[in-house]
């Protein structure tokens, strides 16, 4: 999958192919099947991972027409975890989050591209606001599979791809070149509503 975006966030999700109208879905946070993960080099010696503990959203699809389909993510930027509780800390304060002014950040998606024309992989567009600044990004989605639960719902999941450079969205501090871009990994699995 090639990387093209920007953060947050995240991607879109089907119905049943026979379907013929968009279905409604609601990401799985409570079962924890789903997550926003981030990697970024650290002085270009090594990667930082992590990832945000607490987020949640919706999305349509329609399979036979996923142009039509649409997400929407809200992040708990507090959430921020790199496996380190004094980077964290750093993390959330004014060198990058600045969390108590930025509490949270919102991918809401403006359209999508039909790749493939079969609705298993396509790209996202849509605005990022991320740290008090908004800004046009693309996910490159997969999606990975759907079907029935053992519950008696209904679910599809999806994985995508993103870059951002953190100058973009105001974050200013430097840790040298090989360090500007974030790389976003998604993963979202949603049960119909």
């Amino acid at each position: 999958m090639k990387k093209t975006l920007a953060g947050v966030i995240i991607a879109s999700s089907a119905v049943a192919a026979s379907s013929s109208m968009a279905a409604d879905y609601v990401i799985d946070t409570k079962g924890a099947h789903a997550s926003i993960n981030f990697q970024v080099q650290h002085l270009g010696y090594s990667w930082l991972l992590g990832r945000f503990n607490n987020f949640n959203g919706d999305f349509s699809y329609d399979p036979k027409n996923v142009e039509a389909s649409s997400i929407n993510v809200t992040i708990d930027t507090t959430s921020v975890d790199s496996n380190h509780a004094e980077r964290d800390k750093h993390l959330r304060g004014s060198d990058f989050l600045e969390v108590e002014k930025y509490p949270e950040a919102k991918f809401v998606s403006k359209r999508i591209s039909d790749i493939d024309d079969g609705g298993e992989e396509f790209d996202i567009v849509g605005d990022l606001t991320l740290h008090g600044v908004t800004k046009e990004i693309t996910i490159e989605v997969e999606k990975v599979g759907e079907g029935k639960d053992p519950w008696g719902g209904y679910r599809v999941g999806f994985e995508g791809e993103a870059e951002i450079r953190m100058k973009d969205f105001g974050i200013t501090k430097d840790l040298g070149p090989a360090s500007q871009v974030v790389e976003l990994t998604l993963h979202i699995e949603g049960i119909r509503q």
